[in-house]
């Protein structure tokens, strides 16, 4: 499955922001420099949706904000249900 995402890099904190129609908005801590905030996009996406790391792969938009995410494992349907319990649980 395909995840488009909307990247806020050099946040204050790692989280996932919520929706912005069908694209995630995450914020990271890293800054936008040699693949830091690209690798912590993978790890968080990967943590919060319970997978091993080599599942979540950004596979395009590496120099930009919008970033398509290659999530193995989960449908579309799975990712949002997983990510909309998280967002109300505050994690």
């Amino acid at each position: 499955m395909k995840l488009p995402v909307k990247v806020v890099p050099g946040s204050s904190g790692n989280s996932i922001s919520g929706w912005l129609n069908d694209t995630l908005k995450i914020r990271v801590r890293a800054k936008p420099e040699k693949g830091a905030a690209n690798n912590a996009v993978e790890r968080l996406l990967a943590k919060t949706l319970d997978l091993q790391s080599n599942n979540v792969r950004i596979v395009s938009g590496f120099s930009s904000d919008r970033k398509l995410v290659l999530v193995k494992g989960l449908t579309d349907t799975e990712i949002r249900e997983i990510i909309d319990r998280k967002l109300k649980q505050g994690e």
